[in-house]
């Protein structure tokens, strides 16, 4: 008679036959960077996150190297915002500021993390949309120059990657070409392939004051009925030279995650979103749930799902949890 149970035991046994392992190198940790000096506020939405000045970066980026995660994932808060966005693609901007400032921080210390930057136009907007908007209505075409501007930016700074998170079509391609024409072949760009238009993200929209000042994202991001169209956007990202895919949010959608590794070879990442972080702080603060071991469930699901990476505000945590070995 099969008994399933066998293996199942004792702790030892689960550790020697567990198919799927959370690890700390495959984590990234998103980080707020703000306009101005010594600043360190608290997000309230989301207990545990702060966003940082870049004279205060040297604190978070101490914690990354010593928790041993792949690195960081930054998003940019400008002094101001105006119709067009500028401030993602000002060479002076808090983005490149933040990426040059963590590259001389990093190499003092003699280490080297990984420095992922967020390209958009929402946080600098002044109506909070992701593109140029006329009439009310995002004009994808005129938005494309901008985000590659702002990813050369990036790139001139010394980041190890960009990555588009608009949903505006063609995004990649038009990153993919400005790096290449500019001598920056060598940079690799995460397409933010199949983000849905999600009620999880309410929380970032207050941490990166980015909320839409008029209507929503509706027009741009994925509708989260759709499954099969997640795969045209994956796929449309892989042709245009995204070299890593990416799946958002992540817990409400492990079935899109499954369906994406079926398809494609490219490396995977997703992205546990802040909506989905804060279910987690507020239930564990009440006591209602053990935080620790439902992160550890819900990371593992998506690296079980087929996530190559994982974009999480639970980074810092897991990785000391690991190094507990609790």
């Amino acid at each position: 008679m099969q008994r399933l149970r066998r293996l199942r035991r004792t702790a030892a046994l689960r550790g020697a036959v567990a198919e799927t392992h959370i690890c700390k190198q495959k984590l990234i940790y998103p980080v707020f960077v703000v306009w101005g000096e010594g600043k360190k506020e608290a997000v309230e939405s989301m207990p545990g996150v702060f966003r940082y000045s870049v004279d205060r970066l040297g604190e978070v980026a101490d914690a990354v190297l010593d928790a041993g995660i792949a690195g960081v994932m930054l998003f940019g808060i400008p002094k101001e915002k105006d119709e067009t966005g500028s401030g993602a693609y000002a060479e002076d901007g808090v983005v490149p500021q933040a990426v040059r400032f963590l590259r001389a921080h990093c190499a003092r210390r003699g280490r080297e993390m990984l420095i992922v930057a967020d390209v958009c136009l929402c946080e600098y907007t002044a109506h909070g949309h992701c593109g140029v908007l006329r009439d009310g209505r995002v004009e994808n075409d005129a938005s494309l120059p901008l985000h590659a501007k702002a990813a050369l930016a990036y790139a001139k700074a010394g980041a190890d990657m960009v990555a588009p998170s608009s949903m505006m079509d063609g995004v990649v391609a038009a990153i993919r070409a400005a790096l290449d024409n500019a001598g920056y072949p060598h940079i690799p760009v995460m397409g933010y392939s199949a983000k849905f238009a999600s009620a999880f993200y309410g929380p970032f929209r207050d941490a990166a004051d980015s909320a839409p000042q008029t209507g929503d994202r509706q027009s741009y991001q994925m509708d989260f009925r759709n499954g099969r169209e997640a795969l045209r956007e994956l796929a449309a990202d892989e042709e245009e030279g995204a070299d890593i895919l990416m799946v958002k949010p992540a817990l409400a959608f492990l079935d899109i995650i499954k369906e994406a590794r079926a398809h494609t070879l490219l490396p995977l990442c997703v992205y546990n979103v802040s909506g989905e972080y804060a279910m987690v702080k507020a239930a564990a603060a009440k006591g209602w749930l053990d935080e620790r071991r439902i992160v550890k469930e819900i990371l593992t699901a998506f690296f079980r799902a087929g996530a190559d990476l994982v974009i999480t505000y639970h980074a810092l945590d897991a990785a000391a949890w690991e190094e507990k070995g609790v």
